[in-house]
């Protein structure tokens, strides 16, 4: 099992960090330029590449005679007589007309456009394909924020980005968010001490509403366009929420008592079906993209596969049964990642005791492969454009490394953080990474490439499948 809570004693560095505001920028490294080159002859144009010339001009009866005639003067090495060496010159004034050159141009060859030897994708580039360039990945933070009281703890889930372009985390008692449009800074939700602190967040799909996990084991529904409670859930759970996952109207809560509770977030009475499965703490969750399969981790080492077709609303002994029970994790499974080209393939990360990454095929239960990082694994998320998967990690380097998927080799790896990098969250348009640790700093890093086009940020008028319970406590 991973370590919970960070030692209560706090030095004096960090009780001067927690006077800081929070959200609010941190003096970074200056990061290395771009190491782009560009092509070696840029002027190069597309042309032609040689000049033919016009034989329609050429006397083939010329041609021969100049073609023999040295080679019979050699033959005939006999100085030749006077009268000979006249009616020579007189047949090439009058005949070749003193013409010494086979081949007849009527204007000079151009220029070559470009060198004669080339690289053989720039010789044929219609039968070539070219290399493709490879994408610069800079090695240092592009942003960094402050984030003081956040809480180190393995277990929870205190970060996310919005489909509206806002990142929620949650720092002690309370939730900011940060508006990645403007760079604004407004203030959710703070609780009372007895509820707190918040131990989870998660948008939903519209991205104006967000689900809030307290210690209290309650979970409230926030409408952040207006800053208006909607509703709670109480009495899901014995003890605190700390993993949530939307599918569409169903919020999955994932509790401390093992519990993992669906909850109809439309109707009064919520609960739709709950799974019960692992024997500790659950403390990730991730539906799939089609919105068929639940995947839960849990500090008991377990990763399991729950699915739609299965769940019934009353079923024997209030459980459901899981599709797959994968065993394989010598630690808690915190970190979990759905493959979003395939659709059956799920990655999850094992905490300190385990250190692997495992790919499994969820229709078969079967593990595709596993991979040892050497450090705690606390979060995972596939690149939306390449092959690619970022692991954020623990002791002892508290790096990002960012993997060529299927083969696993290195391609990158973050540093910047001194403390375990606890939670990650990608950006709406899949480019830009936030991750906060217990070192209470929230980084921005451009790791999945530049945005093709700005996409405009989610309607604050549309409730969507909160309007019909706005009236609900």
């Amino acid at each position: 099992m991973d370590a919970g809570s960070s030692s209560s004693s706090i030095s004096s560095e960090k009780r001067r960090m927690s006077s800081r505001r929070p959200l609010q920028d941190v003096p970074s490294r200056p990061f290395l330029p771009s190491m782009h080159t560009t092509s070696r002859n840029p002027s190069w144009r597309q042309s032609g590449d040689r000049f033919i010339p016009d034989r329609s001009a050429m006397d083939m009866d010329v041609a021969y005679y100049l073609l023999t005639q040295t080679r019979k003067e050699k033959e005939n090495a006999v100085p030749a007589s006077p009268s000979k060496e006249a009616y020579r010159k007189l047949l090439a004034e009058n005949l070749l007309k003193n013409r010494t050159r086979i081949l007849a141009f009527h204007s000079k060859p151009p220029e070559p456009s470009r060198p004669f030897f080339q690289e053989a994708d720039a010789v044929s580039p219609h039968h070539a394909k070219p290399a493709k360039q490879r994408r610069y990945i800079p090695q240092s933070a592009d942003r960094t924020l402050d984030a003081p009281d956040i809480v180190d703890d393995y277990y929870l889930n205190l970060l996310d980005w919005g489909t509206g372009n806002v990142l929620s985390i949650a720092l002690g008692n309370t939730v900011y968010l940060w508006d990645a449009s403007d760079g604004s800074t407004s203030e959710l939700v703070t609780v009372d001490d007895d509820a707190g602190p918040v131990t989870s967040v998660s948008w939903a799909p519209d991205g104006r509403h967000i689900a809030v996990g307290l210690n209290s084991s309650d979970v409230q529904l926030w409408d952040s366009a207006s800053n208006r409670l909607l509703r709670t859930l109480r009495g899901v759970h014995g003890s605190r929420v700390g993993s949530l996952a939307w599918n569409n109207n169903i919020l999955s809560t994932g509790g401390m008592d093992g519990k993992i509770v669906n909850n109809d977030v439309r109707v009064r009475s919520h609960v739709v079906q709950t799974y019960r499965g692992h024997q500790q703490e659950v403390c990730g969750l991730k539906w799939s993209g089609s919105g068929q399969q639940l995947a839960s981790g849990g500090n008991d080492n377990l990763v399991h596969i729950w699915d739609v077709s299965m769940a019934s609303a009353n079923p024997p002994r209030g459980q459901n049964q899981w599709f797959h029970r994968l065993d394989d994790h010598m630690a808690a499974v915190k970190a979990l990642a759905w493959c979003p080209f395939q659709s059956n393939l799920l990655a999850s990360g094992g905490g300190g005791g385990d250190r692997c990454i495992k790919f499994w095929n969820t229709h078969t239960g079967a593990c595709l492969n596993s991979v040892d990082t050497g450090s705690q694994v606390c979060s995972l998320l596939w690149n939306k454009k390449e092959r690619e998967l970022l692991s954020s990690h623990g002791f002892t380097q508290n790096q990002l490394t960012l993997w060529k998927y299927p083969s696993m080799v290195r391609i990158a790896e973050l540093t910047g953080h001194t403390s375990r990098v606890l939670f990650m969250a990608q950006s709406p348009d899949g480019c830009t990474v936030a991750s906060a640790a217990g070192d209470e700093t929230l980084r921005f890093w451009n790791v999945f490439g530049t945005p093709e086009a700005a996409k405009p940020a989610a309607k604050s008028g549309n409730a969507g499948p909160f309007s019909s319970f706005n009236h609900i406590r």
